[in-house]
């Protein structure tokens, strides 16, 4: 009964999950106590679902309770340990269904270290003792515990069986060949272990050479497969050396080609201005000759008439003065001189002016759309690893660095844009920002000048309440509710504020953890359809990552909150 109450007392004083006496000892809220270590590795499991529960009652906890050693308890198990309570064996000492029981164990027993092939019982560590004290019991084969012992003995002669009948295959005792086995051929039974051994032997060193002559033709055939592999791939990579030449020639032709189309039709037009002002130089030129024409024959005329006049004027003759005077007096009709429209300088500088504009907005178109060729050309890729793999630290993002600029005529008329065009302030009064088809007129937003295609990054300084870093296509409205980044399906945006940060697609929010900074980056692989925005400090901290397929080119947009100074700035990064 003293033992029973030990053994109470040991369960008492054990703790549930490591069944051993409670090491540095807590008590929980539900009042069961356990080691230190037992209960926080089980709640460090328990850490990804964030509730709590206690191992035996299976109560819950919001919150992760605080641990503190139980003074009492720890004096209390100390105190036991003093008294021979840790001598007593745990549960896990006692034999189970499953294990081999000491055979020489009353009452519960414990489980068996070694069974004796010579006494043919089990013992515990307790009662093998003798066997390595005891002199003639040192000599007995003790082996790892077996619940087959009793198949050694003979169910004839119940005697420990320890010859072997080579005639019939089989194991007897010393008194077998007397009767049963009379004229076999016996032999004892370590002989004969020591002869099939020896075959044994022989046989694994057979096993072992098939194997390794498998594995040596394995080996082989794994080689030639690698070589046909790598001859496959060498072959492959030939090929797509002359799909890539012969697709460049192809590209460099048709690109010629469609220039050069280019150049002929800016030709013919530069010669169509030519022939349309020469001709019309021509018409001009021609009316002013008539006209001067006319006046040089009235000129003519006019000087006839005056020096008729002036003979006219020195006739002595009265009668004859009177008589001529009628006919040399009257003036024919004089040219309209007033219709002559003198501009000096400036007859074909508005078609000189025209073909600026022409220019400029070719110049613009071409600077626009070299981009997306130029990035179009960098991102054929032929690599063998993946070419769209996310760049793992900082000075790998820059290597994909944008110099990004805004478009005035996107810019609502209370953003006013300084910096080259980089950076936005939020302003009271509008600004003088003529009007313009692709203004945005309901939100503080403004688009980037530069359409993003292939793989970019940027980074963006924020300061104030608030601010919207998204992309967006072009063809987003510019008023309306709709035309707002992130609230419809043709732009994305991460919101930062003071606080927090929130993401925005079709109208739909997602909360975004993370510590608010004032330098946000954003990651753009247009191809492979990936938008990633990283929190920039010390360290470069993944807030958001979108995974989505991308159908036209992208620009990069920036959405103030409408509040006085609030400002954002693409950073220069080269």
């Amino acid at each position: 009964m003293a033992q029973k109450g030990v053994q109470l007392d040991r369960e008492t004083f054990s703790c549930s999950i490591c069944l051993d006496l409670l090491k540095d000892p807590v008590t929980i809220p539900c009042g069961h106590s356990y080691c230190m270590n037992c209960i926080k590795s089980f709640w460090d499991e328990e850490d990804k679902k964030k509730i709590y529960s206690c191992p035996q009652c299976r109560r819950n906890f919001t919150s992760r309770p605080l641990l503190e050693k139980n003074t009492m308890l720890a004096v209390l198990v100390e105190e036991l340990k003093k008294t021979g309570l840790q001598a007593a064996p745990a549960d896990h000492c006692y034999a189970g269904p499953e294990d081999v029981a000491c055979d020489f164990c009353t009452g519960r027993k414990m489980k068996a270290f070694k069974s004796c092939l010579f006494c043919l019982a089990s013992y515990c560590e307790k009662h093998l003792q003798p066997h390595y004290d005891v002199a003639p019991l040192k000599k007995h084969k003790l082996v790892e515990p077996s619940k087959k012992l009793q198949e050694n003995i003979c169910f004839r002669h119940d005697e420990v069986m320890k010859m072997f009948c080579r005639t019939d295959q089989q194991s007897i005792c010393y008194l077998c060949p007397v009767d049963e086995h009379k004229g076999h051929d016996t032999v004892s039974a370590a002989a004969e272990r020591t002869e099939r051994q020896r075959e044994l032997e022989v046989s694994r060193q057979n096993i072992q050479q098939r194997i390794q002559d498998r594995e040596k033709d394995v080996s082989r055939q794994n080689i030639q497969q690698r070589i046909q592999d790598r001859e496959k791939d060498v072959k492959l990579l030939q090929q797509e050396v002359e799909a890539i030449n012969q697709s460049a020639d192809q590209t460099v032709e048709h690109s010629e080609k469609i220039f050069t189309e280019l150049i002929h039709l800016i030709q013919k037009r530069s010669s169509d201005v030519k022939q349309q002002i020469r001709s019309q130089q021509e018409t001009e030129v021609s009316r002013v000759k008539e006209l001067e024409e006319k006046l040089e024959q009235e000129i003519t005329e006019l000087k006839r008439k005056d020096a008729e006049l002036k003979q006219l004027s020195h006739t002595e003759d009265h009668i004859q003065f009177l008589h001529n005077y009628p006919s040399l007096s009257a003036l024919s009709e004089s040219t309209d001189s007033s219709s002559i429209n003198i501009r000096p300088l400036s007859y074909f500088e508005d078609v000189t002016a025209a073909v600026s504009e022409v220019r400029d907005k070719l110049q613009d178109i071409l600077r626009e759309e070299w981009t997306n060729i130029s990035l179009t050309v960098t991102e054929v890729d032929v690599l063998l690893s993946d070419p769209h793999t996310e760049p793992k630290t900082r000075e790998g993002f820059l290597k994909y660095s944008r110099e990004i600029t805004l478009d005035p005529n996107t810019a609502h008329k209370q953003l006013l844009l300084s910096e080259e065009n980089r950076k936005i302030i939020a302003m009271n009064q509008q600004q003088s920002h003529s009007n313009h088809p692709d203004r945005f007129t309901e939100w503080f937003q403004v688009l980037s000048r530069e359409s993003l295609t292939g793989r970019c990054y940027w980074e963006v300084e924020r300061k104030g309440i608030g601010v919207y870093l998204a992309v967006t296509y072009k063809n987003i409205k510019r008023s309306g509710n709709e035309c707002a980044f992130g609230r419809n399906d043709k732009s994305w945006a991460l919101e930062c504020d003071t606080k927090s940060y929130t993401f925005w697609y079709n109208n739909y929010k997602t909360p975004v953890p993370g510590l608010p900074s004032s330098r946000v980056g954003v990651y753009l692989d247009h191809r492979a359809g990936i938008l990633s925005f990283y929190s920039i400090s010390e360290t470069m901290t993944l807030l958001h990552r979108v995974q989505t397929t991308f159908t036209q080119p992208l620009y990069a947009g920036l959405w103030l909150y409408s509040d006085y100074g609030n400002k954002a700035e693409f950073i220069n990064l080269k």
